[in-house]
């Protein structure tokens, strides 16, 4: 088995098709080659936020991770085990995160981690590899199948063969990271320490809180900066979710108060009310050296960041560990280059004789989590393909289940990457208008679902060891 990119998605595939007995080759650039936003070798580097989202039962985000923790996941346990304070949410420490993920990786007997870029899958399986040194040679690993787990950065002449492959052009959009700042330089008689609707002095976050004629000073100031790439972005352009928070301050002065600077649930100390606006911080470990400055991806030239980010409460002086930062991502027409079970459908009439697989990112879904349980779907798929056990069919009404059949479905135009919701989700039989009680109803509905779909898997013959290694030999 081929899994090309040790991010989430392949890793966690990686790990759970040795845990069942397979022998996997996993192919991963760093550090031969490098990105624009990766600073580490580490398998699972994260890297525009270390928060995993929420762990709340009764919301879509909350659903996908007991279902990760339901089917093993080996890389929500190595979350669960590296977690940093953060609310009602799931922050890892991240370079703790992806220490123990690399740990896992090279540790398992059954895999073997290459490094160097892939450049093409071949026919048959085998790939051509790129190892820094000008040479490009077929890798002749044996691969019964192929997973392309590449991530939302995938290598130009990889995407040019899989957009060859899935016979369209790949379809692209812009993505943002936001900075991290020290928390020494940060000063605490002006931020404050609580979560949202929490007594004051509590909580995982520090707030930086806004004046009304410091918020104006600081919204003018970020639309005049200087950016990186000086155009205007189209709403096609950008994936909502990670909006740079100067595109958003261009939907209107207020969007910002709206969104990622909304103080509703804080309460100033220093006022005893409700600030104008607001920015949270959450720690970037468990120490708490470094914070996150939240929902601010951007696009700012570095320089320009430092001028305008000091603007805000608290942060006068603040030292960045890292500037945000903005990319390109990859990722395929998933409603019409991937089939349910996240196969290519066009391998076979382009000449292969081994299946291709997709996962994470380049497979068109978004979210930490989703590419975590993407990864762990196509190590199911995968299994099932090879060893010629039928994989029950996922359920629609679990989390990642409505995500990926909204992900490949025919009749979907315009995709776009998206995260589990309950939007997608099949409707309730009845209306229930209370939107607290909606989602409980949401929630059981799926559990019930999880519940059949984790039994008949265990009976369907399908090798998969739900997080636990298989037997040498099995």
């Amino acid at each position: 088995m081929n899994i090309i990119g040790a991010g989430l998605a392949g890793s966690e595939a990686a790990l759970q098709l040795a845990d069942a007995g397979f022998r996997v080759n996993l192919f991963e650039m760093r550090p031969v080659f490098s990105t624009e936003v990766h600073h580490t070798d580490s398998c699972a580097e994260l890297v525009c936020s270390n928060s995993l989202k929420s762990m709340k039962e009764a919301s879509a985000a909350g659903m996908l991770k007991h279902e990760l923790d339901a089917l093993g996941s080996v890389l929500y346990r190595a979350a669960l085990a590296c977690r940093v304070p953060a609310g009602g949410a799931l922050a890892v420490d991240r370079d703790a995160f992806a220490s123990a993920v690399t740990e896992l990786v090279e540790g398992n007997p059954r895999i073997s981690l290459v490094r160097g870029r892939v450049d093409r899958i071949l026919p048959h399986g085998d790939v051509l590899v790129a190892n820094g040194a000008g040479e490009v040679r077929p890798a002749r690993l044996p691969a019964a199948a192929v997973l392309v787990a590449t991530g939302p950065l995938t290598a130009a002449d990889l995407s040019a063969d899989i957009s060859w492959l899935v016979g369209a052009d790949s379809l692209a959009f812009f993505d943002a990271a936001a900075p991290i700042v020290m928390a020494d330089s940060l000063d605490e008689s002006i931020l404050f320490r609580q979560s949202r609707y929490e007594e004051e002095g509590l909580g995982d976050y520090l707030n930086a809180p806004f004046s009304k004629d410091e918020y104006e000073r600081f919204i003018s100031e970020l639309l005049s900066a200087e950016r990186v790439i000086r155009r205007d972005f189209e709403t096609k352009d950008l994936f909502q979710a990670c909006q740079p928070i100067e595109e958003i301050a261009r939907k209107g002065v207020d969007a910002p108060r709206f969104g990622p600077l909304k103080p509703v649930g804080l309460v100033d100390p220093r006022t005893g009310r409700r600030p104008w606006a607001a920015l949270q911080l959450r720690a970037e470990n468990r120490e708490a050296t470094s914070y996150n400055l939240v929902g601010f991806q951007t696009n700012l030239t570095f320089p320009e960041q430092k001028r305008v980010f000091r603007m805000i409460p608290g942060l006068e002086h603040a030292e960045f560990a890292r500037f945000g930062v903005m990319h390109r991502n990859t990722f395929v027409d998933a409603p019409h280059a991937l089939d349910a079970h996240g196969r290519f459908v066009r391998v076979r009439e382009a000449g292969f004789s081994v299946p291709v697989f997709a996962a994470g990112q380049v497979s068109g879904t978004e979210g930490y989590c989703e590419a975590i349980r993407s990864g762990l779907q196509a190590a199911i798929s995968v299994a099932s393909e090879l060893s010629g056990a039928a994989a029950p069919a996922l359920p629609r009404d679990t989390a990642y289940g409505a995500l990926w059949a909204y992900a490949t479905d025919p009749e979907t135009t315009g995709y776009q990457p998206m995260h589990v919701n309950f939007g997608i989700m099949p409707p309730l039989p009845q209306r229930i208008k209370n939107k607290g009680e909606r989602y409980a109803a949401y929630v059981r509905r799926g559990e019930e679902a999880l519940t059949g779909y984790v039994d008949a898997l265990k009976a369907s013959g399908v090798p998969y060891a739900f997080g636990g290694a298989a037997a040498e030999g099995e």
